[in-house]
């Protein structure tokens, strides 16, 4: 029973690191975010490449399986999202050097692909809204989430330019297209969850009854 149990929640709940038993930040929040919303992903995509791509890959991600999904044209992903390669079916790889990204950051950033899987959504979501000034920090900000990040804060301008709600927007649609990254076949194992635990229930009935019949005389 309780492996069924487990199978069920495996089905419909995400892992994040948080859920398994990760240490409580008040500055977690919510991310507003649906994994349904093609156009809150088409958004979060093109954020990424604009504002994230430079310096972290989505090397598990490929150019055409993303455009196939997120219902992207090919010509629009070739002249706006396609960075350093021109097949579609190469994976999401930027050109930033290691070893130079080492020397300027203290480490080299991190792939993305599975961000969001590893610390959930929230996180990520949380992380990129709680940015702020302190200057003892190397890039001039601090972060309440990941203190003493080494990142920069590469979405100042758009923080400072927008209305607060606005920015938090586009920040959750960078977080629902790394959500979508992290398993990108997340809503279809959902929905085929469903169908699955709907037909064992079924099945569970008629198991119910063809015991009750066969043990009808031992009683």
């Amino acid at each position: 029973m309780k492996k069924f149990a487990f199978a069920f929640l495996a089905l419909f709940l995400p892992f994040t690191a948080q859920a398994a038993g990760g240490e409580h930040n008040p500055y977690i929040v919510d991310a507003p975010i649906s994994l349904t919303d093609k156009a809150q992903l088409q958004r979060g995509a093109q954020l990424f490449v604009n504002y994230c791509f430079g310096c972290h890959s989505l090397k598990y991600v490929r150019y055409e399986r993303m455009a196939n999904d997120l219902d992207i044209p090919v010509e629009l992903l070739a002249g706006n999202l396609m960075i350093n390669t021109d097949k579609v079916g190469s994976p999401m790889l930027n050109g930033l050097d290691p070893a130079q990204a080492k020397k300027w950051f203290g480490a080299p950033p991190p792939d993305l692909s599975l961000e969001a899987k590893l610390r959930g959504a929230d996180w990520v979501y949380s992380y990129l809204i709680s940015f702020y000034e302190d200057p003892s920090r190397p890039w001039g900000v601090n972060n309440h989430v990941f203190p003493n990040v080494g990142m920069p804060h590469v979405m100042a301008d758009m923080q400072r330019t927008l209305p607060e709600e606005e920015f938090k927007a586009k920040m959750a649609d960078i977080t629902a297209f790394l959500e979508y990254t992290a398993e990108p076949i997340q809503v279809t194992r959902m929905v085929v969850g469903g169908f699955v635990i709907g037909f064992l229930l079924v099945l569970l009935i008629f198991a119910w009854l063809m015991k009750r019949e066969f043990w009808k005389d031992v009683h």
